[in-house]
């Protein structure tokens, strides 16, 4: 199963009021697995860098006037994610602005079906809590302390592996391999447990279950008591 874990900058918060893609980063997972293919540009959005941006990302006017445009490097990024599923945190967010991106290149948009929310997933998962990627980071133990300022690349790095932690984790003995190493364990501890679920249990030797003569007498002496006991109709 492939899954892309996708993360965009931008110059603002709405694409409609004229903001743009500045950064864009991708990382693939297969089985939830990543695979260090990675996708990353930074991009001119052609217009200027407001200081509230800036603060977030420091991705500055100046830096970002030599690289290429979104149309320049669409086809490339579409090529990259091909069909798989998108793994965006807040993803109303990053699609509403790579489409708006597409559209102005004359490309088609992207149906919101093919992107995973993790803040869903996180709101789901956590009820009332906090959610955004550096608390999460924190609850589930993964090193952020790279992340001074927002990256779209570094973004979908810690993504990843949160995104992992939120189906679930790691799991102790899951084999994601047939070259997964073995755990350790002594000498009398290793089991092989394919041969043992395939081998038959050894029979065991049947236990006595015949009453002795003073639960025979007790059974009698409690039947006495009773009228008509239907134990005694058998033997009449």
């Amino acid at each position: 199963m492939r899954e892309i874990v996708l993360d965009t900058e931008t110059t603002g918060l709405d694409p409609a009021s004229g903001h743009r893609i500045v950064e864009i980063g991708c990382v693939e997972l297969i089985n939830h697995v990543p695979t260090g293919a990675n996708f990353h540009e930074y991009i001119n959005p052609e217009r200027d860098m407001p200081q509230e941006a800036f603060a977030v990302h420091g991705l500055s006017e100046e830096f970002l006037a030599d690289k290429p445009r979104f149309a320049e490097i669409a086809g490339d990024f579409l090529s990259f994610i091909g069909d798989a599923q998108l793994v965006i945190h807040n993803a109303g967010f990053d699609m509403k602005f790579i489409n708006a991106e597409l559209v102005l290149a004359n490309m088609e948009p992207l149906p919101m079906s093919r992107a995973i929310d993790t803040v869903a997933m996180a709101r789901k998962k956590f009820p009332g809590s906090r959610v955004n990627l550096d608390v999460l980071c924190r609850r589930f133990g993964i090193d952020n302390t790279a992340r001074t300022k927002h990256g779209a690349l570094l973004d979908a790095e810690l993504l990843a592996e949160v995104y992992l932690e939120l189906l679930g984790g790691r799991q102790p003995g899951l084999m994601l391999g047939a070259d997964a190493p073995a755990p350790a364990c002594g000498p009398a501890e290793r089991v092989d447990t394919a041969a043992s679920r395939s081998r038959p249990a050894a029979p065991r030797p049947l236990r006595p279950h015949a009453p002795s003569a003073e639960e025979l007498a007790a059974h009698e002496a409690f039947l006495d008591t009773l009228k008509d006991p239907l134990w005694r109709r058998g033997r009449e």
